[in-house]
């Protein structure tokens, strides 16, 4: 009888240890704080979000930026509204749109360089109706001749790099990634 009353001691030791439940269910907490941040769907890519993005003086240089365009980073205090610009009248625009990304804005980036004239008229328009279609609601369309497609789509920390314009993909990014910002709440 000693040896049954000994492998039923084990038994309980090893298998229903207080400690062991414990210690599982605190792994699984840690690993599933972890999902939210996984974005198992993404449209375009992830941009490293950089550390500092406290504001700078109107007309000096915000950058540099680990992407181009920019995805987040240092930036003005004030910020664009809603709209499409056919042309760049600013020294450093990107100070005023980072912080419209900063609340939650998606900016179209768009570079007709690399177009015919028809072709850009073309791409301007397929912009234009998507913001349209979202009720000009935090998206600014910007021209930037840096880009080497002919359009690409920002949010804070997100990119999506067009050679042909999407409109179906353009309003997939949007509805992901609009309002996902540090400031959602700002205008």
């Amino acid at each position: 009888m000693k040896t049954s009353k000994a492998k039923s001691s084990r038994k309980r030791k090893n298998g229903n240890s207080p400690f062991l439940w414990i210690g599982a269910f605190l792994v699984v907490i840690i690993i599933l704080s972890f999902v939210p941040s996984i974005d198992f769907n993404p449209v375009g890519k992830k941009v490293t979000v950089m550390p500092d993005r406290s504001h700078v003086p109107i007309g000096t240089d915000p950058g540099p930026y680990n992407s181009d365009p920019p995805t987040s980073g240092r930036h003005y205090a004030e910020h664009f509204t809603s709209n499409f610009f056919d042309t760049n009248s600013y020294t450093y625009p990107e100070g005023y749109l980072v912080h419209n990304l900063e609340h939650g804005y998606v900016i179209f980036w768009y570079n007709c360089d690399l177009l015919s004239e028809q072709q850009c008229i073309t791409l301007k328009s397929e912009i234009q109706d998507v913001m349209d279609q979202v009720n000009m609601y935090k998206v600014i369309a910007y021209p930037w001749p840096s880009v080497e497609v002919p359009v690409v789509l920002t949010s804070w920390g997100h990119m999506l790099s067009m050679q042909q314009f999407d409109s179906r993909l353009a309003l997939a990014f949007i509805d992901k990634y609009q309002e996902q910002s540090p400031e959602p709440q700002g205008e």
